[in-house]
């Protein structure tokens, strides 16, 4: 999902640059004041997200295929500091692996660091409110929740990134960049790949709350 250098018009990378600035700004002015305990969840999970999104499978439309952990991080540390988190993984990636472009910066943020994020939290709590309704077990609860929020932060992800794809080619005139070509293609494949990483978000937070080990990421959060 990673865009590179040379696929965005101009403006789009525009928009998408003052979108970063305008949530990363807020993200990181809200998770100031975090404790020895929440910088260290929040760098065992960037480093997990970073090693995760290394592992990429290229798809046409000029970019690639991979696991984001957007909605993992998003639902275990909240989306603003999930925000930081993605933010920090993803400038590591553009400037010190190439992995993404510098003028993508934006859009990747905004894709993998906003939309990802945002949207498997958003997914996540709906869902966890209406399986405790029906009266499903705590574990299975989040298992299922878990994966569907997976599965929805990396396919709406990928679609935007189609969208901003499909936009700078029409814009550009591309051959084979247009939004019928773009979206399909990527929300498609994400939605796909969704599917595992939803097992693997499920799992995660499953696995954490038979533990009881998302007591004491509550409390960091707070």
């Amino acid at each position: 999902m990673h865009i590179p250098d040379g696929f965005l018009d101009p403006y789009t990378i525009v928009v998408t640059y003052v979108l970063m600035v305008v949530f990363a700004s807020i993200a990181f002015k809200k998770v100031r004041r975090l404790d020895e305990r929440g910088v260290g969840l929040v760098t065992t999970l960037a480093a997990f997200i970073f090693v995760a999104q290394m592992i990429a499978w290229p798809i046409p439309g000029g970019t690639s295929l991979h696991m984001v952990g957007g909605a993992l991080v998003g639902v275990l540390l909240g989306p603003w500091v999930g925000v930081v988190v993605m933010f920090i993984v993803l400038l590591v990636q553009c400037l010190v692996f190439h992995d993404g472009g510098i003028t993508a910066l934006g859009a990747n943020v905004f894709n993998m660091g906003v939309v990802a994020v945002f949207s498997g939290y958003l997914t996540y709590r709906a869902f966890m409110q209406v399986l405790n309704k029906v009266g499903m077990g705590v574990g299975t609860a989040r298992f299922v929740s878990g994966f569907i929020a997976g599965l929805v932060s990396l396919g709406l992800a990928g679609t935007v990134c189609g969208i901003e794809l499909g936009v700078s080619g029409e814009v550009l005139s591309r051959v084979g960049y247009s939004l019928a070509v773009s979206v399909p293609v990527m929300a498609g494949w994400h939605f796909a790949l969704g599917v595992v990483e939803g097992l693997i978000t499920g799992s995660v937070i499953s696995y954490l709350g038979s533990k009881n080990a998302l007591r004491i990421v509550a409390e960091v959060r707070s």
